[in-house]
């Protein structure tokens, strides 16, 4: 155990973004692993309130277990350190940039991190749009602030453009459209503080192809190879390259960096979750456990780094 007895830790779950029943399954598992380590668990399902029960409460740290938005986006991030709380994950700036897909591709461009090409949706018609845009197809659409697959197509033809983007902003009005790299689907998650330490790096295989909404949150329709059916050479440059889109974002604590390898090995960034999912079927969690570490103590080891944010660097 690495931190005192009855440690009174707030549990933030639920929220009003897109991603909440996902978010309560999350801090649910939390809440549980809090109680083993001996720790007081104080669950809040957040809503505008949320300051004041947080004082009311009397909580020493929090454990932010918010998928997408008001989670995610920095928002009560800078709500906590108001407050003077230390608490589990990125801070503001690290947490606006990497949710917003457009903003972190922005950042990855000037890292010299290779992301799939990409544009913004403008106020242009759509129909123009298609036209005069560049990108290969097929497509990406996304909004630019959502999680989960949540609004996401690929499209083969321009005809699908315009229903694939009012999909996409029925969640944002911000879209993202990019092209469409085929290959293995990877991810790496990473812990740490003052060092970052790079998790087995995953290979997701989705039974339909496309690893949806439905896929990622249902027994059975997607395998995961642990550790991923990749070259020690192309293995290795995979937890390199997350470990450097992490600190291209500043982000702090744990993070977990989707990619695409391709027929000849390049490895593109997609994104980054600074809340990963904490579910029985969520990534972190099972990479953490393949090296060892039980969820109760990967719960552990996050909440001790919130006491410790004096800045970290790389072991790679």
């Amino acid at each position: 155990m690495l931190l005192k007895k009855n440690l009174r830790v707030a549990v933030l779950m639920g929220g009003p973004s897109s991603e909440r029943e996902i978010s309560l399954k999350s801090g649910e598992a939390v809440i549980k692993a809090v109680k083993k380590l001996g720790y007081l668990p104080i669950s809040f399902d957040v809503d505008d309130t949320i300051a004041q029960k947080l004082v009311k409460e009397k909580v020493e740290v929090a454990f932010i277990a918010l998928h997408g938005r008001f989670g995610e986006d920095g928002t009560v991030q800078r709500i906590l350190e108001d407050l003077s709380i230390p608490y589990v994950g990125s801070g503001v700036k690290a947490s606006v940039f990497a949710l917003n897909k457009i903003r972190s591709k922005d950042v990855f461009a000037l890292n010299n991190i290779l992301t799939p090409s990409y544009t913004q949706l403008n106020s242009t018609p759509m129909h123009k749009f298609a036209d005069d845009c560049k990108l290969n197809l097929p497509w990406v659409i996304k909004p630019a602030r959502e999680g989960s697959t949540i609004g996401i197509s690929i499209i083969k033809n321009k005809d699908e453009f315009a229903n694939a983007c009012k999909l996409a902003r029925k969640y944002d009005y911000d879209v993202l459209i990019e092209e469409y790299i085929p290959g293995k689907e990877i991810t790496v998650g990473i812990i740490g503080a003052k060092e970052l330490i790079p998790l087995p790096v995953i290979e997701i295989v989705p039974e339909k192809g496309f690893y949806d909404f439905e896929a990622k949150y249902t027994k059975g329709l997607t395998k995961f190879k642990i550790p991923a059916s990749l070259s020690e050479d192309i293995y290795k440059e995979a937890q390199k390259l997350a470990c450097k889109v992490h600190q291209s974002l500043g982000c702090y604590g744990m993070s977990r960096v989707d990619m695409i390898c391709d027929h000849i090995n390049q490895i593109y960034i997609l994104e980054v979750n600074t809340i990963p999912g904490l579910t029985e079927l969520s990534l972190l969690p099972k990479a953490a456990a393949y090296m060892g570490m039980s969820f109760e103590d990967l719960v552990d080891t996050l909440l001790s780094y919130a006491f410790d944010r004096e800045g970290y660097v790389s072991k790679q």
